[in-house]
């Protein structure tokens, strides 16, 4: 293989998010981990306090995911009931709600969610975290 070929893949922009976004999610998983929550978890937890019950599809959709990884990350959070299903009136579309137990967790986790996204803030300065927010979400558009 090509020397020049194997040294451009340092600015390979999939490996780099990898790996900052590897980092970044431990951080994340530190902090709360006294909850018991992984940061993937919260993010679930938490988007499904925002926009309610919802079907797959549309929460997939809300979390940049596919409908598979979506159903094994729902699986821990509905065994340890803090999501459930909740029927629709169409058997064959699945929707899924946060229980009152995980909204109860989101709130206990709130506050480490909160010293995580604090340090990562201080890290990079507001306007650079604001300036981040904003190309992830250009490039998010980019590549759909």
């Amino acid at each position: 293989m090509e020397a020049t070929v194997l040294a451009e893949l340092r600015f390979c922009a999939c490996a780099n998010l990898r790996k900052t976004a590897r980092l970044v999610t431990q951080a994340y998983d530190d902090a709360l981990k006294e909850t018991g929550l992984h940061c993937s978890q919260f993010t679930l937890l938490a988007t499904l306090a925002q926009i309610g019950p919802s079907g797959m599809g549309q929460l997939a959709e809300a979390l940049g995911m596919d409908r598979t990884t979506l159903t094994r990350n729902l699986q821990a959070l509905q065994r340890d009931g803090l999501v459930e299903d909740q029927p629709d009136g169409d058997k064959r579309r699945r929707q899924v709600a946060i229980t009152t137990r995980g909204v109860a967790a989101l709130e206990a986790a709130l506050p480490l969610w909160q010293q995580a996204q604090k340090r990562v803030v201080v890290v990079l300065g507001s306007d650079q975290f604001g300036d981040l927010l904003d190309t992830l979400k250009t490039l998010r558009r980019g590549v759909r």
